[in-house]
């Protein structure tokens, strides 16, 4: 039974204090400044002693220790090394210091929304939703573990915006290169990038340098991700035996992380099959003939055949051809395109053949037809266009 009642301090300040008992029987009290307050936390604390889920302030778990029952659950479920240290930056550098000792029981909608902003006044954009999407798996855990009842994080979100300076047709996630820059890449790498190139040794007494011919894995690599959309990841995990040049596909099912660990594509959608243009087979066939041959069959390997690095992918194979092509000064650390942006030129080659969003969604491995008209949405067909080709198809049938 629980009540509300007035009481009158020493000071002859006023208060209303809640007196009640918890699911297990225990008696429990707290107080507040007004009566409305009071009696608002008595409705709710009654209405969830009798789901049997009320947790009360001082028996609460704070944000920070509900983060760490997060981490380790990611570990507990085996998450890849790189989702676990993730999760560890952006608990320790950002959730802990802004909101860590709040108790989940006083974590309200607007306090979670208070967090937001001061992560935008503080952080990137893309790093404030980020740290949020961090935050609402953690509160998520704990609704699951009983710690709190609902999630006040559920429909706090970090809207999206064009970044500055993008192009009108780049989309929210990135710039797509156009058709004229993607023609200098492929046209440009095969001079800059044989199959193979002739390498010298250091220097022996009485033999001179030794000569020796080293594969070079940046063409085929880039030329397939231009194709086939694959993540970086993915290129740097994909196994020869994955590859079927006479069936003409690509069957994904591994990617290697930052640590050059190979294990199984993030998401169920990450496994999926890939149609080959007939520029990647022809030329995955005549790099066959010169890849290295290890253990681990990678499609491309480093010269010893283990998993190339992710920095040695860009400094060595994709900023070189940049530069070649007139897309990236000398002294200029960053390209105007990403890596990742070879993945939206597929993409972007996929819908102006005119498959579908389905397939799409299939091919790129997006976890949801959302995320594809999140990122892709601006490229497919609008109403207008289907009306002209409507008009077409009856002019065709009827004439006039």
């Amino acid at each position: 039974m629980a009540s509300v009642r007035k009481r009158v301090l020493p000071s002859g300040e006023t208060r209303w204090l809640v007196d009640y008992k918890d699911q297990n029987g225990k008696r429990r009290a707290k107080q507040f400044e007004t009566r409305k307050a009071a009696v608002a936390f008595e409705t709710k604390a009654r209405g969830e002693v009798a789901q049997g889920v009320h947790v009360p302030d001082s028996a609460s778990a704070t944000v920070e220790q509900a983060a760490d029952l997060w981490i380790k659950d990611g570990e507990i479920n085996g998450l890849e090394a790189t989702t676990i240290k993730q999760r560890r930056e952006h608990v320790t550098l950002h959730i802990i210091p802004l909101i860590g000792a709040v108790k989940l029981s006083t974590l309200t909608p607007p306090r979670v929304e208070a967090f937001r902003d001061d992560l935008l006044k503080t952080r990137s954009r893309p790093l404030a939703r980020a740290v949020l999407t961090s935050l609402k798996g953690v509160l998520r855990l704990a609704r699951r573990k009983a710690l709190i009842v609902i999630n006040p994080a559920e429909d706090v979100k970090v809207d999206k915006r064009r970044a500055e300076g993008w192009e009108q047709d780049e989309g929210e996630h990135g710039p797509i290169p156009s058709k004229e820059h993607i023609r200098a890449l492929l046209t440009k790498a095969p001079a800059v990038f044989p199959l193979s190139r002739l390498t010298h040794g250091r220097w022996v007494a009485g033999q001179g340098r030794p000569e020796r011919i080293v594969p070079v894995p940046w063409r085929p690599l880039i030329v397939t991700a231009t194709f086939t959309g694959m993540r970086a990841s993915e290129l740097r995990g994909l196994r020869w035996a994955h590859v079927d040049l006479k069936a003409g596909l690509i069957r994904v099912r591994e990617r290697a992380d930052r640590y050059q660990q190979i294990g199984p594509p993030k998401s169920k959608a990450g496994r999926r099959t890939i149609p080959l243009a007939p520029m990647v087979i022809t030329t995955l066939r005549e790099w066959r003939l010169v890849c290295p041959k290890a253990e681990m069959d990678l499609v491309f390997p480093t010269e010893a055949g283990g998993v190339i690095l992710h920095t040695n992918l860009l400094r060595q194979g994709y900023y070189p051809l940049m530069r070649a092509c007139g897309l990236m000064a000398d002294g200029a650390t960053e390209p105007p395109y990403p890596f990742h942006s070879l993945r939206h030129a597929a993409a972007s080659l996929f819908i102006e053949q005119g498959w579908g969003p389905k397939k799409i969604q299939t091919v790129m491995g997006h976890s949801s037809i959302q995320v594809t008209f999140d990122i892709y949405g601006h490229l497919f067909p609008s109403p207008d266009d289907d009306r002209a080709a409507m008009e077409m198809l009856q002019a065709r049938l009827l004439g006039g």
